[in-house]
């Protein structure tokens, strides 16, 4: 791919039903669940499939496990928005990458190849959890750099002290594919650019709860997941995974500019606070978002769930 073609391909997607894959570890926490149904509502993306990506915290016993409990957590949202999860919803890798060249095969990895293969258009692959799938996929078929264009909420800013952020460093092979493969990267940072994208419970209780079942579901996910007694008072949370699917829907949204990849330095041995980027100017460009209209997107993703199924 030449530079013209590059920047081409990162410039924000116009138009209506955009093709789209959607990766995520949906279980991890509680911001997926908004990205997974914000995607399915936008009248501006087609999403095509849903990738259960695998993740391993407090909320899971490992990978495989991780995995799982998000495949099950896209299956109760898709039956809230009474969607039928046959030929959308697909087990992802059950573990991560064991090196820079060895792929983990899984039935999302596979499918993500086909739709690429059968998309007239170039398939926005959007990435909200560590990038297993979407890596092994590119290992397994990589013509692929040329069929798709990531967009990735994954790391900090080029020039934070580090990048220890909890989707890169997952998998740390997965996403120095994505960083040195050459297929066009949109990368939103987490310090001071997604983490702008706070709700509380006060402002999902006014503006989601109560209206629609797929509003009280969030609601409730919410509020359940916040800290009881006083240590929830003047709590908010980042509702990150939202950002890769406004890039999509609203990109006027989103402030972003053109900078050259960053290398990624470091293996699954790196301690996490030594996780760090080495900025080599002959690389090729890639798009990192700088700053996001928080208000903007909250206001669209309320309209389209409040929408979605009057009570």
């Amino acid at each position: 791919m030449d530079d013209t073609q590059r920047i081409l391909a990162l410039q924000p997607p116009a138009g209506l039903r955009i093709p789209a894959v959607l990766d995520t570890d949906t279980y991890n926490e509680i911001d997926d669940q908004f990205a997974l149904v914000y995607a399915l509502l936008s009248p501006k993306i087609d999403l095509q499939a849903i990738l259960a990506a695998p993740f391993h915290n407090s909320r899971s016993s490992g990978p495989a496990d991780g995995m799982e409990k998000s495949y099950q957590e896209i299956i109760r949202l898709l039956d809230l928005l009474h969607h039928p999860a046959a030929g959308l919803a697909f087990r992802g890798s059950t573990s991560y990458l064991p090196s820079r060249t060895q792929a983990v095969d899984s039935p999302a990895a596979k499918r993500l190849i086909e739709l690429a293969r059968e998309s007239k258009d170039k398939l926005y692959v959007l990435t909200i959890g560590c990038a297993t799938n979407v890596a092994s996929a590119l290992l397994l078929e990589p013509s692929l750099a040329e069929r798709i264009i990531v967009v990735w909420l994954g790391g900090h800013p080029r020039d934070w002290p580090h990048t220890n952020e909890f989707n890169l460093m997952q998998d740390v092979y997965a996403s120095q594919i994505l960083f040195d493969c050459g297929v066009p990267l949109v990368r939103f940072p987490c310090a001071q650019v997604t983490e702008q994208l706070t709700t509380t419970i006060p402002e999902l209780a006014l503006y989601l709860a109560g209206r629609t079942a797929l509003g009280d579901y969030l609601y409730k996910t919410v509020k359940d997941y916040a800290p009881a007694g006083e240590q929830g008072i003047a709590w908010s949370k980042v509702i990150w995974d939202i950002i890769t699917v406004a890039w999509l829907d609203c990109p006027e949204t989103i402030t972003s500019t053109l900078v050259t990849t960053p290398r990624l330095v470091g293996d699954h041995n790196t301690p996490k606070q030594e996780l760090c980027f080495n900025l080599d100017f002959n690389r090729p460009l890639c798009r990192e978002a700088i700053a996001v209209s928080r208000d903007s997107v909250f206001r669209r993703i309320f309209q389209l769930i409040n929408a979605s199924e009057e009570k």
